[in-house]
């Protein structure tokens, strides 16, 4: 009775398998802002409304949005400068930009569906107009390259694989909410995509790329000498960034 019992868990198992590789597949889609080949399980309207969910938490977690409406308005100008000047305007994305109050963070995030998000922390730190419009250049790629759409999608196929090789787990896991976690961690190829994205969208709009070489650097003497090393990290270290930002700035230099 055991080993039956063992069999039909085994071909409910593969059957649980078959079924997320088979619905993998059907999801594969091209990015048709970017043409890579991207698995995606939500449509672009569903992307913006967990982006609009989630954004007063986010700015909470930073001391909410900063009252000086003078620099919120520099935000707001340039971001929007570099959707309508590129193919970001082309997207069904509602683009917003935050300038949160958070004077010890040193970062800028973005929410699927175009919530846009950077410190005080950060900003304080540019030096100029076009590094403020290197760091939301980089923020509009990640949205425009659905990378959180992806990231959720495929952790969606890994949470099926492991509950196949699991049979009689709680189901309900597959279908919870979605933690923040997988909206803001983008891995290195992501990363890598928005800097080139970010050069792309920042010479269609007139601002000089180079200087997003110089929010890099921002970033490594913010990380200090302890960071940690890129084998260990999702983020591609600063310096191999500046080496592909500086091969995508020769690339679209004649846009």
């Amino acid at each position: 009775m055991r080993g039956k019992n063992f069999k039909i868990r085994l071909l409910i198992g593969a059957a649980i398998a078959i079924f997320f590789v088979l619905k993998r597949c059907s999801q594969r889609e091209e990015n048709q802002y970017t043409g890579r080949m991207q698995t995606i399980s939500m449509s672009a309207d569903k992307e913006i409304a967990i982006g609009i969910q989630n954004a007063p938490q986010m700015a909470q977690q930073h001391g909410g949005l900063h009252p000086d409406t003078k620099l919120q308005a520099l935000v707001d100008n340039v971001g929007n400068k570099l959707v309508n000047s590129s193919v970001a305007r082309e997207t069904p994305y509602e683009y917003e930009f935050h300038l949160l109050s958070d004077p010890r963070t040193i970062n800028a995030f973005a929410l699927p569906g175009g919530q846009i998000f950077i410190t005080y922390a950060l900003m304080e730190k540019l030096q100029n107009e076009d590094q403020l419009a290197g760091v939301l250049g980089h923020e509009i790629g990640h949205v425009l390259g659905r990378h959180s759409a992806e990231r959720i999608a495929e952790s969606e196929y890994w949470q099926g694989l492991a509950t196949a090789g699991s049979v009689g787990a709680d189901m309900g896991g597959l279908v919870g909410g979605i933690g923040q976690q997988k909206l803001l961690t983008n891995g290195r190829d992501d990363e890598l995509e928005s800097d080139e994205l970010g050069v792309k969208f920042m010479i269609r709009a007139g601002y000089n790329p180079e200087e997003m070489i110089g929010v890099m650097k921002i970033l490594k003497d913010a990380a200090g000498p302890n960071r940690v090393p890129e084998f260990k990290s999702t983020h591609p270290d600063p310096d191999n960034r500046i080496e592909k930002i500086q091969e995508a700035i020769e690339k679209y230099r004649g846009l």
